[in-house]
């Protein structure tokens, strides 16, 4: 086992809600358990009401970030997060918990209704920092995927390339034996794969850009630690420079590995949006002179401009309310 103290951290946190950030299209590492599988700190369990109580709203999940893992549960507000001791500084920066959430949905423009509804509806939701390298593999696993695919093939990359990573005995409840789980491949282990067993996982076309992409970082083409000190429009074009990466895949890397929450993706459900909810406010003398190619983004540039610096954070409430709230 490894030693390393679990630590059961408590907090009162407000705009923070572990199922809708789950279920934000943002994250594919974080897994909802069930009550048994809550590590051993039964002070701090006491504090949270159980499942099984009525009207209960507790929720518990495993997170893994790189090689990091963390068990956290809610109810209402109470939130307790199980780490070891030195990780909980790095999970407190990994859900943001120092930014104002509550400040953007007060800021939403009290005439566009759909918005004041979709941030309402999506207030839980905050823009994670997740690792870079991690961020720029999934999203070029998530085009033209489902969630629960792209949630499939990240986790077989991590049980083939990454490395094997024991629990702390208290992550463990019960009487059961050691539990252990696979941390996301670095480039170097990643780069090991060839395009055929890459292929073998069922990547398909992404294959080849995940093949090119261990090679550009490995190589130091594509620099991490320079793509990190980039402001938004400069880290936007720089990773449009390599093999798998356009527009859609270069906004996600800025926004949830970068978390320049000025990025605005716009994938179908984002899409499907701005034409039904926003391109109707326009005049169609205005729409004319756009090429059909970028009516999106004029679309964004007119609507959450006044978002300016967090636009990102409404797209976000937009998705959820998309695919939770509004009837199918």
């Amino acid at each position: 086992m490894v030693e390393s103290r679990v630590s059961a951290a408590v907090k009162e946190l407000r705009q923070f809600n572990l199922r809708q950030i789950a279920q934000s299209g943002q994250c594919f590492r974080m897994t909802e358990i069930p009550m048994t599988e809550i590590p051993r700190a039964e002070a701090a369990v006491k504090r949270v009401p159980a499942a099984e109580v009525p009207g209960s709203d507790f929720m518990a999940y495993r997170v893994i970030s790189g090689f990091r893992f963390l068990t956290v549960v809610q109810s209402g507000e109470t939130v307790i997060f199980f780490c070891g001791e030195e990780e909980l500084p790095y999970w407190e920066n990994y859900f943001d918990l120092q930014t104002d959430y509550g400040k953007f949905v007060e800021s939403v423009d009290k005439k566009d209704v759909y918005l004041q509804k979709a941030a309402a509806f999506g207030s839980g939701i905050r823009i994670l920092r997740q690792d870079l390298w991690e961020m720029i593999i999934t999203f070029i696993i998530s085009q033209q995927k489902t969630i629960p695919a792209i949630r499939a093939l990240v986790e077989a990359l991590c049980l083939k390339y990454g490395s094997r990573m024991e629990l702390p005995a208290e992550f463990v409840p019960g009487e059961r034996d050691g539990a252990f789980y696979y941390a996301f491949p670095t480039p170097e282990q990643l780069s090991c794969a060839t395009l055929e067993e890459l292929q073998w996982l069922k990547l398909g076309y992404r294959a080849k850009y995940i093949y090119q992409i261990c090679r550009d970082v490995c190589s130091g083409e594509l620099d991490l630690e320079k793509l990190k000190t980039y402001d938004y429009p400069t880290a936007f074009a720089y990773l449009q420079r390599f093999y798998g990466i356009g527009e859609k895949v270069a906004n996600c890397v800025c926004l949830f590995g970068l978390h320049q929450i000025d990025a605005f993706p716009v994938d179908t459900w984002i899409h499907k949006v701005l034409m039904e909810r926003y391109a109707c406010r326009c005049r169609r003398s205005t729409l004319a002179g756009v090429p059909q190619a970028r009516l999106c983004d004029f679309l964004v540039k007119k609507y959450f401009s006044g978002y300016k610096g967090y636009a990102g954070v409404m797209q976000q409430y937009i998705f959820y309310y998309e695919r939770y709230a509004v009837p199918r």
